[in-house]
């Protein structure tokens, strides 16, 4: 039996509950014109998939221990609270109610459609290099098919006399350094002068995996003036995520919502096992205590502050637009709203939880060589190919540990690759959707093929500078600047109690509690996403 929706009644323009169709079965799709997700629990493990993503593993951790340990989850909680759900929670009911892609969306204020616009560019740029780490975890894990890691030692031919050959940790436990030709040099021995050169210098600081990366994969140049030759096997492995996204992505949300039972769980197996093996290992109670132990006096600076709220950022990725892409395939009268709340804090624990895996590992590699946690623990790249494939050479059954690792680091990648691409291929669509949906699989090629040559560029020997670009600038004040302007235009020109009310036709009742929302939407968020901005305007201008 068709059913339409009438419209609201309201002073202004107002968005329209789309045309459905009700099934007792719940098999049949309300929206036949877009679909909608086979079953609530594939949107609920879709969007876990696409906010558990890299920045949970190789971000958090290192942020937290940086930020005063323990003490660092007071403000990622409280901005978790005022900034994190409250945009989660408005973009999923947003798109679940309007069921349109980030820029038709915005009928509802013609005037604000460059927000989708925005969105969906940043989508395009963030995808087009997050897939590139997807390509380095690829080459890592092919690597690891062998008995012996290959940067496990420095008898290969990408190493130089920096890297280092000979044991330290005896040497450093006494307060020494160890030269590149395998001597020790005990603190005593030479002048404050000739100590602080030797201490200083990076011929003595490189390992085995640090040469690996840098010179062997990347064969890094010396600057993004020099972006050198395409590595044809980076090429290679880029090329295979891509085939590999397209055919995950090829039904739309009726293929992602299979695929995302693997994407979204099968990196907590691993977490799992790598957390009990981490656990027996020596110097891992020193790595945890390091993470976690509260430095109070560190919330009294703002930078703390602004590292948390930019976590919630990177971490439920709010205002990319992905989140209103998936909510547009929801079925009318799903609960979002319980959604939100399993999904927002869902993420928050497995970064919480994913911190004790990786500073277990860290401690262990800090016990191997005989130098401080802090020595060693470090973020992005250089925790997830340097520092790990380093800790993981001195274990035994090297291989498995690490094909397990970067296994993991693929299948968190691809869940959050899996939204940034369908929201740029439902935006094309939904923009042309009479000539563009029955043929929406060629759209997805399209802009998998463009993705990929525009991606060719980081494949070369200098691209990890262009990529480290894209990353500081694509993401970062762009998204706090979506993140006002989008809570404003909803909250006070489309109009708070006018959200509300569309929410209540959904779910059938009010959010708890009415006036939380209400006060959160129109000023709280507002104020603290702005705050967040001016203090990171001024950290990178004075600092």
């Amino acid at each position: 039996m068709k059913l339409i929706k009438s419209r609201v009644v309201h002073h202004a323009v107002t968005m329209a509950p789309p045309r459905i169709i009700i099934s007792d079965g719940g098999k049949v799709d309300e929206n036949k014109e877009r679909g909608n997700w086979s079953s609530g629990i594939e949107f609920l493990l879709s969007c876990l998939s696409y906010a558990v993503g890299l920045g949970n593993i190789w971000r958090f951790p290192y942020l937290c221990y940086r930020n005063g340990g323990g003490a660092f989850l007071i403000p990622y909680t409280i901005m978790l609270i005022f900034v994190g759900l409250p945009l989660f929670f408005l973009e999923l009911a947003f798109g679940q109610f309007a069921s349109e892609g980030p820029i038709t969306i915005w009928k509802i204020a013609p005037l604000f459609q460059g927000l989708g616009y925005a969105m969906v560019l940043m989508s395009f740029l963030v995808g087009i290099y997050y897939n590139m780490i997807l390509a380095w975890s690829l080459f890592y894990l092919f690597s690891s098919f062998t008995s012996q890691l290959p940067w496990s030692s420095c008898e290969n031919w990408w190493n130089t006399n920096a890297c280092r050959k000979f044991d330290t940790k005896n040497c450093t436990a006494h307060n020494g350094t160890v030269l590149a030709n395998g001597t020790c040099i005990l603190r005593q021995m030479v002048s404050n002068e000739e100590w602080s050169v030797l201490s200083n210098s990076t011929d003595n600081t490189k390992m085995a995996s640090d040469e690996y990366f840098h010179n062997f994969v990347l064969d890094l140049t010396e600057g993004l003036h020099d972006l050198g030759n395409i590595k044809w096997q980076l090429a290679l492995c880029l090329l295979a995520c891509w085939i590999l996204l397209f055919f995950c992505l090829v039904r739309g949300v009726k293929s992602i919502g299979k695929v995302v039972y693997f994407t979204a769980l099968f990196p907590y197996v691993v977490l799992v096992i790598l957390l009990i093996r981490g656990a027996t290992l020596d110097g891992a109670y020193d790595g945890v205590m390091f993470y976690l132990t509260p430095e109070w006096h560190r919330l009294k600076e703002a930078k703390v502050w602004a590292d948390a709220a930019m976590q919630i950022f990177f971490s439920l990725s709010p205002c990319w637009g992905g989140l209103i892409t998936l909510a547009s395939y929801n079925r009318f009268h799903n609960n979002c709203f319980r959604d939100s709340l399993v999904i927002t804090f869902g993420n928050c624990a497995t970064s919480f939880f994913a911190g004790f895996v990786i500073f277990s590992i860290v401690g262990f590699m800090a016990h191997e060589l005989g130098v401080p946690v802090s020595e060693v623990a470090a973020q992005g790249a250089g925790l997830a190919f340097i520092a790990y494939p380093e800790a993981v050479a001195r274990l035994p059954v090297s291989p498995l540990w690490s094909f397990l690792f970067f296994f993991m680091l693929m299948t968190l990648g691809m869940g959050t690759q899996f939204t940034l691409i369908e929201t740029v291929v439902t935006t094309i669509v939904d923009t042309w959707p009479n000539r563009l949906r029955r043929n929406k699989h060629y759209v997805l090629g399209l802009c998998c093929t463009t993705m990929f040559l525009c991606g060719l560029v980081i494949c070369t020997e200098g691209g990890m500078y262009v990529l480290q670009l894209l990353d500081n600038y694509c993401a970062s004040f762009s998204a706090l600047l979506i993140g006002i302007i989008e809570v404003v235009v909803i909250g006070w020109i489309y109009g708070i109690d006018r959200f509300l009310d569309d929410i209540k036709v959904m779910l059938g009742q009010y959010p708890f509690h009415y006036q939380y929302w209400r006060l959160i939407w129109k000023i709280l968020t507002p104020l603290s996403i702005v705050a967040v901005l001016v203090l990171n305007v001024y950290y990178f201008i004075f600092l």
